[in-house]
């Protein structure tokens, strides 16, 4: 294989990609490379405006990218998101679940304790993380198993190999995620076809809108306790980049990686990988 052979792996004209989460920060990134690589790219949105916003400006763009409405918690409504999908875009090649989320009554502090977390609030963090990564699974993977053939690319997190302090849900959330993407790459590989893969990678720390201010004072820029302890134990000395994230979703959703399924990446600076010693 030459040179010119590996950079077609990730030319991804004419495939189309559907993305959850493809407004935040980490799944934005994601989003503009797919469309830099050439990549058809339907973008499911509770907040369609906020989408256009950030995609359907650029020129380069224009006619790649299509934002459909769609409630990821909601069977009906991803199922009326996907008929027009696949009415512009036709079939879709990559499902990426990005969307996730914590919320503050799920987070343990000071005068929030574990014992005082509402049921409410922990089923609304485990929906809007393993539920909102099932649903369209559902919905996008019947067509892939009917094509016998797709990519599914789920986002996992630190905390679903090493539980951290505060938020039991958001971490009990992403290891259920780590375990179903398991569990769906052999169901699809085994009862649909082998051509199916399923993934996920599980980002380190990265500064986001969700945790920005647990990792960082707000007034002064600097880090929190919490912030040095993570850059402590990362041994690359380090929050991550958003770009940080591309180089192993690129790989997992390309033919370079035909031979992978049922991985969950770390990405992570080496986080994962270090004792504390």
């Amino acid at each position: 294989m030459n040179l010119n052979d590996v950079s077609k792996l990730y030319d991804f004209s004419g495939r189309s990609v559907v993305i959850t989460g493809g407004t935040g920060v980490l799944g934005g990134e994601i989003t503009r490379a797919l469309l830099g690589c050439g990549a058809n790219v339907g973008i499911l949105a509770r907040n369609p405006g906020k989408a256009e916003k950030m995609f359907m400006s650029e020129k380069s763009w224009q006619g790649k990218v299509l934002v459909v409405e769609g409630d990821i918690l909601n069977r009906e409504s991803v199922e009326n998101a996907a008929a027009q999908i696949y009415d512009s875009l036709g079939k879709v090649d990559c499902l990426i679940n990005a969307a996730g989320g914590n919320h503050p009554e799920a987070t343990t502090g000071l005068d929030h304790s574990f014992f005082q977390i509402p049921q409410e609030a922990f089923q609304y963090v485990t929906g809007l993380n393993l539920q909102a990564t099932v649903l369209p699974c559902q919905v996008f993977g019947k067509s892939m198993a009917e094509e016998k053939k797709g990519n599914i690319l789920n986002i996992s997190s630190m905390s679903a190999f090493q539980p951290l302090t505060k938020i039991a849900a958001y971490s009990a959330a992403k290891a259920a995620i780590n375990n179903f993407t398991q569990w769906l790459a052999v169901h699809m590989a085994r009862e649909y076809s082998p051509e199916i893969r399923v993934n996920a990678i599980a980002p380190g720390f990265f500064l986001t809108e969700q945790n920005r201010f647990l990792l960082t004072d707000k007034e002064t820029g600097e880090l929190t306790p919490r912030g040095n302890t993570i850059i402590d134990h990362t041994p690359m000395n380090r929050f991550g980049k958003p770009e940080d994230l591309l180089g192993g979703v690129l790989w997992l959703l390309s033919p370079a990686s035909a031979f992978v399924t049922g991985v969950v990446l770390p990405i992570d600076g080496g986080f994962n990988a270090f004792s504390g010693v």
